[in-house]
């Protein structure tokens, strides 16, 4: 049986006819088109999926739809603004943080949490942050020095912007 759902999808508020055991994964796949959201080892284990719910990393694969109705849900296609890639994507291309890139949104997705928490995280919180998510293709180095440059660039920023006001 469907049941309307009003949800918030990347800043769009939606309300659409889903099913009641409808798995938010199919919901952005399927329903939306948003195919960033990978679908990897259906069971949670492997972080592919992971999607932000009111700023904070959720499982895709495992979270029923309607569960998170009228909250805020982001995934990787909302991150990038007027056709620029957002700082962490940016800094993921930039510095090699992907390989295949089966893993990468749900660990942009992740990153993307910790650096909203967490501006300045040391080595030890980005591993923390993203040890749910497995990346098959590389030993993590990479992914790693990524979230440091996010970190450093979204840091300047600040700095950047007061200098051009002044």
């Amino acid at each position: 049986m469907k049941t309307i759902l009003a949800i918030r999808v990347n800043g769009r508020w939606r309300e659409d006819a889903v099913a009641e055991n409808a798995l938010l994964m199919d919901y952005l796949r399927d329903g939306l088109g948003l195919t960033g959201t990978k679908q990897g080892c259906d069971g949670g284990e492997c972080g592919a999926c992971t999607v932000l719910v009111d700023g904070e990393p959720r499982l895709a694969c495992s979270t029923l739809a309607h569960s998170v109705a009228g909250r805020n849900v982001e995934t990787i296609e909302g991150l990038a603004r007027d056709g620029s890639l957002s700082p962490i994507q940016r800094a993921f291309h930039e510095h090699l943080g992907t390989q295949c890139g089966f893993c990468t949104p749900g660990m942009i997705m992740a990153s993307e949490a910790l650096l909203r928490r967490n501006p300045a995280p040391d080595r030890e919180a980005i591993r923390e942050a993203l040890a749910g998510n497995l990346c098959r293709c590389t030993g993590y180095v990479k992914i790693i020095e990524s979230v440091e440059a996010a970190a450093a660039t979204m840091a300047a920023a600040p700095a950047a912007a007061m200098g051009a006001d002044a």
